[in-house]
């Protein structure tokens, strides 16, 4: 079971990906976002060169809708894939070839586009979706990590989720947020927490690299 979203944040121009996994190791493989253009997920049997390709396309100025439409008709294994892809602008698009396997879905809401496969309801992806735009006003990564959670909740426990990650880009080349959980059973609990000790501090990691004169002034329990 794999559930997952893409989202941007309107007032801060940010965009993120969230997913988790009953695999290992899922952040290095699904999600994908670059600042100012738009964020990709490709899972299911991932393809993880659909990421950097789909963000291309973005950049180039395709819409999500476009985007996906390019990268189907480019990737001749098309059918084992499930995308999702939000550009600047806020619009959203999703594939899920004919050969992802039974138990998938996908909802679009307001600046948010979340999907899964395998899925012990079909009805994770709408909850992820629900919980995103309730929680309007947070942090984006944090409005992630709810809709993660309520996904969590709605698919129930028979699965463990072994893997989760968040991905968060603002102004800069590099990440704002890139955390990952991997081989611990409850892995968006886990996410939870790092967050929670990262959140505070992830806008003095950037000015260390952009302003380090500035940041030596900053108190940061954190060690490089």
């Amino acid at each position: 079971m794999t559930f997952s979203l893409v989202a941007r944040c309107a007032d801060t121009g940010q965009f993120g990906a969230a997913v988790a996994t009953a695999g290992l190791c899922v952040g290095a493989r699904v999600p994908f976002a670059m600042a100012g253009v738009g964020a990709v997920v490709t899972q299911h049997w991932t393809d993880p060169r659909l990421g950097p390709r789909g963000l291309a396309l973005l950049r180039s100025g395709c819409t999500a809708q476009e985007t996906v439409d390019a990268l189907v008709a480019s990737t001749p294994d098309h059918r084992w894939r499930q995308l999702a892809v939000i550009d600047r602008d806020g619009a959203t698009a999703h594939f899920h070839g004919g050969a992802v396997m039974p138990g998938y879905s996908q909802a679009h809401g307001n600046d948010v586009v979340a999907l899964g496969n395998r899925l012990t309801n079909r009805d994770v992806p709408a909850a992820m979706a629900d919980a995103f735009e309730e929680a309007d006003g947070k942090a984006l990564a944090e409005r992630l990590i709810l809709a993660l959670e309520a996904g969590a909740v709605a698919a129930g426990e028979t699965i463990y989720l072994w893997s989760a990650a968040l991905l968060v880009v603002e102004r800069e080349a590099f990440p704002l947020v890139d955390l990952r959980v991997d081989r611990m059973r409850h892995a968006v609990t886990g996410l939870r927490l790092i967050w929670e000790e990262y959140g505070p501090v992830a806008d003095q990691y950037v000015m260390r690299a952009i302003n380090p004169a500035d940041s030596e002034a900053a108190v940061v329990e954190a060690g490089d």
